[in-house]
């Protein structure tokens, strides 16, 4: 039955795909597709518009106009599906399933000074020291986490830093995540119960200058306010040629 009520609406032209609308909408009634923000039906938005206020383009707007009843029944039953879905969720078959966590010796850190505590490495030398990095994949009580100094990268940052692996790597657990072609809410109630578990020292968050990778810092603060944790949050942006942009770091708390 149409009803004339407010509607959120999305200018796909304004929508750059960081996800935040979508982990902020209690009603899961947002999702990404082909890097662009989508409304699932009529009937899941309240109308409240709690999501526009995290939209750094302005794509979202409200609208008031004949369109499906707002379903509450129907949203509980999307919101438990996906819980179901998420605890149903298996290894994958690529010889890293996410219950297989390992700890490796990775190469003797640098020693001289520089941000992140390090040189360029020898040709060769990996100062990784765990298994797997993906975090959809590593295992929330998995022994390195505990009391980590944690390195949450976009995937495209390694590419670009040339010296990624010496400068950020030696003595931080590395995640690896894509804010705008992945999950993000997945994300965020994975990394959310990752800080409630382990106590972690830090948080360093590496991300690419492009706007939609700026979803790796919101994916961080929403865990943080889910887990009702503080962690110190510090902040590198990456340019494209692998240069060092002016950062942002502080205490993110709730």
């Amino acid at each position: 039955m149409k009803t004339k009520r407010l509607i959120i609406k999305i200018d796909e032209d304004l929508c750059n795909g960081c996800g935040q609308c979508i982990v902020n909408c209690a009603e899961s009634a947002l999702y990404l597709e082909d890097g662009k923000a989508r409304l699932r039906a009529e009937k899941y938005c309240d109308g409240l518009g709690a999501c526009l206020g995290h939209c750094p383009t302005g794509a979202l707007t409200l609208h008031e106009e004949a369109v499906d009843e707002y379903d509450h029944q129907a949203v509980e039953a999307l919101i438990r599906e996906k819980e179901q879905a998420k605890a149903a969720q298996k290894p994958l078959g690529c010889g890293c399933p996410s219950k297989q966590a390992m700890t490796m010796a990775p190469a003797k850190a640098p020693t001289s000074a520089g941000q992140g505590g390090g040189q360029s490495a020898e040709p060769g030398q990996s100062f990784l020291s765990h298994w797997p990095i993906q975090m959809r994949l590593v295992p929330v009580n998995a022994p390195y986490l505990q009391g980590a100094s944690l390195l949450l990268t976009a995937d495209c940052v390694p590419v670009a830093l040339p010296d990624f692996h010496s400068r950020y790597v030696p003595g931080k657990v590395v995640l690896l995540a894509c804010p705008k072609l992945d999950d993000a809410e997945a994300y965020v109630d994975k990394l959310a119960e990752i800080i409630a578990a382990n106590n972690l020292k830090e948080i360093t968050v590496l991300e690419m200058e492009v706007p939609c990778c700026a979803g790796m810092t919101r994916i961080v603060d929403a865990a943080l306010r889910q887990a009702r944790a503080q962690v110190p949050v510090t902040t590198v942006v990456v340019s494209r040629q692998g240069a060092i942009l002016p950062g942002r770091a502080g205490m993110k708390t709730l």
